[in-house]
């Protein structure tokens, strides 16, 4: 009985971390165009500068991915969940006192910095006190309760200002740290605290051949789910003007609705790689459903704004696949740098909207804002494809191992 207790509030506060991350992680996005008109920005320049910022937080969610992995793995999952939360919370309270662009950019790469533990963290905790039967429930789980972050943070974004959206994203992050006190370390890790092996080296997955290709497809794989939501869906007032839509989209109701496919992609995603029980097939499934929908999106004309919408909606859906995403990230490695790997992974594919937005906008100098999308859309299915077809199933994988070079 002690054991389920431990394992349901596990899930519960990972699930509820993760949903305060990613209302502070979306939240940006759906205040951008409000919030930087407010600070001075010109209706031409919200789009560059709207891209430049979220590229400061997706370097910072680098930056702290890296950061907190190896902190999870040699000094514990819990001192990354309580860490992580302390940084972000205030750093989102910090943004809604903004009034340059300068101090917005350096407040967003903090808040990256913040966000970037509390995913890893919790799927590393979650997966290491499950079953290996049931741990892709646990994950589902978290993800589709997490997801819900982004629906919540643009109602809250429709109802109030953007700077008090700010403050109860961070509210609500400081508010958690109650809650973590009923949790935990991982009994693995515990395990291997005494052992003599090296925990948290993120360098030893640049040692080994083996592990720099296995480490680098869980990245690429991720690569469709942030070029739809930085790319597709941030910059859907600018994809409906290019249209030539009667009515202009709202960035904020695409991510929510685009947030809203991907809450039920999640859930039927991790269903569907426990029914299958392959993560594999599952991702293959929903890979192909991310092509079809991202093509759907892209071939629009004068659609209706419900119309557009809905195609958000679909976008969502079909890139509905991190809870398998990080699930996978979290089974292929050993316990010693599982933390470091289940945390850099998915802030990495995070971080693939960098390139992915520079490429984006350096080709609309040669084509319009659509073939732009086109191109590096292909490209990124392309990549994820590929990766996918070289990883191994890792659905009934023992995780109590060890990782030596």
């Amino acid at each position: 009985m002690q054991q389920k207790t431990i394992i349901i509030s596990t899930v519960i506060v990972a699930a509820l971390g993760y949903f305060v991350d990613i209302y502070d992680l979306l939240l940006f996005s759906i205040v951008r165009v409000q919030s930087l008109k407010d600070i001075g920005v010109a209706d031409d320049q919200l789009l560059n500068i709207g891209l430049s910022l979220l590229n400061w937080q997706m370097i910072g969610m680098l930056m702290g991915g890296i950061a907190w992995g190896v902190m999870g793995d040699k000094r514990g999952r819990l001192s990354v969940l309580f860490g992580s939360i302390i940084l972000y919370s205030l750093a989102n309270i910090a943004n809604g006192f903004v009034e340059t662009v300068e101090q917005y950019r350096w407040l967003r790469l903090v808040a990256g910095i913040g966000l970037a533990g509390e995913l890893g963290a919790g799927i590393t905790l979650v997966s290491e006190v499950m079953s290996k039967e049931k741990r892709g429930i646990g994950t589902t789980i978290v993800a589709t309760i997490g997801i819900m972050g982004a629906v919540v943070a643009y109602f809250v974004a429709t109802h109030w200002n953007w700077r008090t959206a700010y403050f109860v994203g961070g509210g609500l992050g400081l508010a958690l740290l109650i809650l973590r006190i009923s949790v935990y370390e991982s009994g693995m890790f515990k395990n291997i605290k005494q052992a003599e092996v090296s925990r948290g080296n993120f360098f030893m997955l640049f040692a080994n051949r083996e592990l720099f290709f296995k480490y680098t497809k869980c990245i690429l794989i991720g690569l469709p789910t942030w070029y739809v939501v930085g790319i597709l869906v941030t910059a859907a007032r600018e994809f409906s003007q290019a249209y030539g839509m009667a009515e202009v989209a709202d960035p904020g109701r695409a991510v929510m609705w685009c947030y809203t496919g991907l809450t039920l992609g999640d859930l039927s995603s991790g269903l569907l790689s426990q029914l299958l029980k392959s993560r594999k097939k599952a991702m293959f499934i929903f890979l192909t459903l991310s092509a079809i929908t991202i093509a759907f999106y892209l071939s629009s004309g004068a659609i209706s704004l419900s119309q557009f919408y809905t195609k958000a909606f679909l976008l969502g859906y079909g890139v509905g696949y991190w809870a398998i995403f990080v699930t996978i990230a979290s089974e292929q490695f050993g316990t010693n740098i599982r933390a470091t790997v289940t945390t850099t992974v998915p802030n990495f594919a995070r971080g693939s909207l960098v390139p992915i937005s520079m490429s984006f906008a350096y080709l609309q100098k040669y084509t319009t804002l659509v073939g732009s999308a086109v191109a590096v859309g292909a490209v990124c299915m392309l990549i994820a494809f590929v990766a996918l077809s070289y990883m191994k199933e890792t659905f009934h994988k023992d995780l109590d191992y060890l990782e030596t070079i």
